[in-house]
């Protein structure tokens, strides 16, 4: 897999989310359908923090080793974090406490990455000619 490609697009698409968060944290409450109130704000922007901070690491290790022991850290993390939040996010769909096309596609954005970050994680990295892994 190439996983240079995974954590770039991976990094993309959490700092968008990280910068939306931060800045539209009302908005993106009225368009979930609450009421935007001073926790919940802060909640978001610190929510938005955390999805910044996280696509500047994957940013910062696309080009790394990563698959089996190599940036295994990493690796398990982005599998946590996608798979836990699809999990969390189809739930939502399916028992239809939150109805919007929004969360629908952020689960199916979220299990494809968990499915990725899964293949990475759990399988050893393809050597190409110019690289040796010891």
């Amino acid at each position: 897999m190439n996983t240079k490609l995974l954590m770039t697009a991976s990094a993309v698409v959490m700092g968008t989310l990280g910068i939306v968060a931060s800045f539209m944290p009302n908005e993106i409450l009225q368009t979930l359908g609450q009421t935007p109130t001073a926790t919940l704000t802060l909640m978001i922007q610190i929510m938005g923090g955390l999805y910044f901070g996280f696509a500047l690491t994957n940013w910062m290790a696309k080009s790394s080793l990563m698959g089996g022991i190599y940036a295994k850290p990493l690796s398990m993390g982005n599998f946590a974090h996608f798979g836990i939040g699809g999990i969390a996010l189809i739930k939502a769909v399916i028992n239809d406490s939150v109805s919007s096309k929004y969360i629908l596609m952020l689960a199916i954005i979220y299990l494809l990455f968990a499915i990725a970050f899964g293949v990475v994680s759990f399988t050893n990295p393809k050597q190409t000619k110019n690289q040796e892994v010891n």
